[in-house]
């Protein structure tokens, strides 16, 4: 989903009556928390027999979860771990646990994540996090990955890493009133370290938890300077891909935006397509986005890549090192 104008506001601006929405809301934000509450206090958590590393963050959308997986993964394995992905397989209809195969598996089957993780290590998607955990460990993993689990008390996580960005939390409300999936307060007192997207500061957070900051970038735009470009993406923060591709010296003559996890169709593709070639550009989108297009069409359609650079790539190391030692 893409968040809410509410959700994130402007506070030079006067935006009533916009402003009354979390208010009016307020009462599902309500419910939405004692929902959590009641689902941690009637879990039983599950010890996998490896250590857990889980990749989270406290407010709902895009803030780089994937590409840090694949990026913390490659660590893992540089070490010689042998780190398999744990993944919910959101927007696909298979429940698991079921071992990803990118070359037979579609987004539909087991959802877009899930593909760009299995690219890069065994990836395994399951609703039951404990079974997928379990399966994974038959399957020969030393070390699991959670894309995406810090809200998830099914399965004890040995480090929690917690995203954030500029846009820190929002306008502090829970979700359906703000973007945020639990308190601050509660989400950082069951993780381990905080990890900082992007260049500004983010306020709100402890002062009691390491601070890690990584940066994305695209793996392969070399020769996006002065190419005309007309991208489109259904992500979290679309708006994010966009800047990057003009901070890479794309010349970006149109833009589309749809739903996260947007299922494309074919009309939708030629309705692109046709928009690209008035324009006299070329028809790029996300990797996550790419994986999700009809096979037909990704001839026709450029992905441009992402990868996250951590600032201080020895901190984190130091990070996983500790997280191997300890369950060694």
């Amino acid at each position: 989903m893409q968040a809410p104008q509410f959700w994130y506001p402007d506070r030079g601006r006067n935006e009533f009556p916009i402003s009354l929405l979390p208010w009016l809301l307020s009462p599902v934000a309500g419910a939405y928390l004692a929902a959590g509450w009641l689902r941690r206090r009637i879990a039983r958590p599950y010890r996998a027999p490896v250590p857990v590393f889980c990749i989270g963050n406290l407010v709902a959308g895009g803030t780089g979860k994937t590409p840090t997986a694949i990026a913390i993964a490659r660590r893992f394995q540089a070490m010689g771990a042998k780190a398999h992905f744990l993944s919910r397989g959101y927007g696909g209809h298979h429940s698991g646990p079921l071992q990803v195969d990118a070359a037979r598996h579609s987004a539909a089957e087991v959802g877009d994540e899930a593909l760009l993780l299995a690219a890069a290590a065994p990836t395994w998607i399951a609703r039951d996090r404990k079974k997928g955990a379990r399966a994974a460990v038959a399957g020969g993993a030393d070390v699991l990955i959670l894309d995406d689990g810090h809200q998830n008390p099914h399965l004890v996580k040995d480090i929690s890493v917690v995203l954030t960005d500029a846009r820190g939390f929002g306008n502090g409300w829970v979700i359906p009133a703000g973007p945020l999936r639990e308190r601050p307060c509660k989400g950082f007192a069951h993780a381990q370290a905080v990890l900082i997207i992007g260049a500004g500061k983010v306020a709100g957070l402890p002062d009691d938890l390491p601070l890690l900051q990584a940066f994305k970038q695209f793996s392969d735009a070399e020769d996006l300077t002065g190419r005309r470009l007309y991208a489109f993406c259904g992500i979290g923060a679309p708006g994010q891909f966009f800047g990057m591709l003009q901070a890479a010296g794309a010349n970006v003559v149109g833009t589309q935006t749809f739903a996260d996890h947007h299922p494309f169709t074919g009309l939708e593709i030629e309705h692109l397509l046709s928009a690209a070639q008035r324009a006299d550009a070329t028809a790029v989108t996300t990797e996550k986005d790419w994986v999700r297009l009809p096979l037909a069409a990704r001839d026709l359609i450029r992905p441009i890549r992402m990868e996250m650079v951590f600032s201080d790539a020895q901190a984190l190391d130091r990070l996983l090192s500790s997280l191997l030692s300890k369950r060694a």
